[in-house]
């Protein structure tokens, strides 16, 4: 078979009020908008069914991936321009997603298609429709799990997210991109777990859920976002030539692109096969729950400077990942006791206004640190996947200083600070080098951190019902740094005026 990806130097050179239920009927036949985006379940009832089937067949079938008519197309616009792990991840994805919406209603010849969504908080299942095996489905591709259970979090819900963007204490934006929305990538596996993820169709629907669950948490009045007259909106986001979108116009679905969710709840529980007695979370992340990972033996690294403003402490080599869970013990330079103490010492005065949202605090934080570092980073270094870990059906959940005997849940919060897998190492590696860090400031300040030498790494292993045995990943380095960046950034949060209700 042919490969249709292309490099980017190739694809560069080719071409506000609620709605009732009542309303969804009207709306989803319009011609011109507003669109009502439905859930699969809803969907599937719709004469928009049968034109989202054959504009998916449609755009499979078409194999100049320079053309928007083609399903490759997208894909590349996904491999050449997403932002994982950065600011506007979520903004840029919903821009994404009307680009793609509006070329569906294009080629299908519907103009009242709107995109469904998949809404796995309710049922963590993919919809039969993208399983089936019926020769013609365009819907089917293989995948390595077909449930997104172990993959739920409800943590970016919580009340103490009260901020929105990406670098603010408890920002939205960055806990909900760790989870759940990496994991659902992980578990799912295959190209689901790669950044050619736009090639299976569920993508689509997944994110019109991330869009959608985004768009829940922001009501009724936009919460902390950044309201459109900020200079965080600026500019454009562009995802091939002659395809933009105003960063402005991406502040809110309602606003300026004129569609909204049939159902814009934000979730409260899990789905009950999640939560009763625990027994699918217990099963699912391997090893002993109540008990951190037992600590391996790895070779140590030095400490030594990595660049202008950023220094490794301490670190180990050769960690290998298998399908146990597993701690690693870093012992970092005595030299480095005082400087962070004294960089958590500055940063905690101001920690509690700016986790509430005070752009004040925020920027006495920034520039809280009269010594040389600011800020408190795990990084993971030189980074690679197995060819058995690149399918994916797994990730880690990572954890910093985990108490011995502590129950997993219970502690998240303050212990938790990401998720490794290989949709974070397919992301990594796509925008440069293999390495990926994790902000371990704030945690150390939640868990009262005294500037201890001794830095615990766990790995927890969690597990779709299918999950590969062996080795998944290698990880050349795991080390701490100090760093001169701030912990936290300004937020660009300003006065709201009569115009800027979400």
């Amino acid at each position: 078979m042919t490969s249709l990806k292309l490099n980017r130097r190739t694809f560069l050179g080719g071409a506000a009020s609620a709605l009732s239920v009542a309303a969804f009927p009207r709306l989803a036949s319009a011609t011109t908008g507003p669109y009502v985006r439905l859930e699969w379940q809803q969907f599937k009832l719709t004469p928009q069914y049968t034109s989202f089937l054959n504009a998916v067949r449609t755009m499979l079938a078409n194999t100049d991936a320079s053309s928007p008519n083609s399903w490759q197309y997208w894909t590349n616009v996904h491999v050449n321009y997403c932002p994982h792990r950065m600011p506007y991840f979520l903004a840029w994805h919903r821009g994404y997603l009307y680009h793609l919406e509006k070329q569906l209603r294009i080629v299908s010849g519907d103009s009242a298609l709107a995109l469904p969504y998949w809404d796995w908080y309710t049922n963590p299942n993919i919809p039969s429709e993208f399983t089936d095996t019926a020769t013609g489905n365009p819907l089917y591709v293989p995948r390595l799990n077909t449930n997104v259970y172990a993959a739920l979090d409800l943590s970016p819900f919580a009340s103490t997210t009260v901020n929105f963007q990406r670098g603010t204490p408890n920002s939205f934006e960055e806990k909900f991109e760790l989870a759940p929305h990496n994991p659902v990538h992980n578990i799912l596996g295959n190209a689901m777990s790669s950044m050619q993820s736009p090639r299976d169709p569920i993508f689509y629907l997944h994110h019109a859920n991330v869009d959608r669950l985004w768009h829940a948490w922001s009501l009724p009045d936009g919460r902390t976002m950044p309201v459109p007259s900020s200079p965080y909106w600026l500019g454009t986001f562009d995802y091939a030539p002659g395809l933009s979108i105003n960063k402005a116009d991406c502040y809110s679905n309602r606003r300026t692109l004129a569609y909204d969710y049939a159902n814009t709840t934000r979730p409260l529980v899990l789905p009950p096969q999640v939560q009763a007695a625990r027994i699918i979370r217990v099963q699912a992340q391997v090893g002993q729950i109540r008990s951190r990972p037992a600590i391996a033996s790895f070779g140590a690294t030095p400490a030594r400077a990595i660049a202008a403003g950023r220094r490794a402490i301490g670190g180990v080599k050769g960690v290998a990942l298998r399908e146990e869970s597993i701690s690693a013990r870093v012992t970092a330079e005595a030299s480095s006791a005082k400087p962070v103490q004294d960089l958590l010492s500055a940063t905690t005065e101001n920690y509690s206004a700016a986790a509430k949202g005070s752009s004040a605090a925020e920027r006495a934080l920034a520039s809280a640190s009269a010594g040389q570092y600011k800020s408190v980073k795990i990084v993971f270094d030189d980074i690679s996947l197995t060819g058995l870990g690149a399918g994916g059906g797994y990730f880690y959940n990572v954890y910093l200083n985990l108490p011995d005997n502590a129950d997993l849940d219970s502690v998240r919060s303050r212990n938790f600070i990401g998720t490794l897998g290989p949709f974070e190492i397919a992301g990594a590696a796509h925008h440069g080098s293999a390495t990926l860090d994790f902000p371990a400031t704030e945690a150390l300040l939640k868990m009262g951190a005294t500037g201890s030498r001794d830095y615990v790494v766990s790995l927890v292993r969690v597990n779709g019902s299918k999950a590969p045995k062996g080795q998944v990943i290698t990880i050349g380095e795991v080390r701490v740094e100090l760093t001169n960046e701030a912990p936290f950034i300004a937020s660009p949060v300003v006065a709201r005026g009569p115009g800027d209700v979400y």
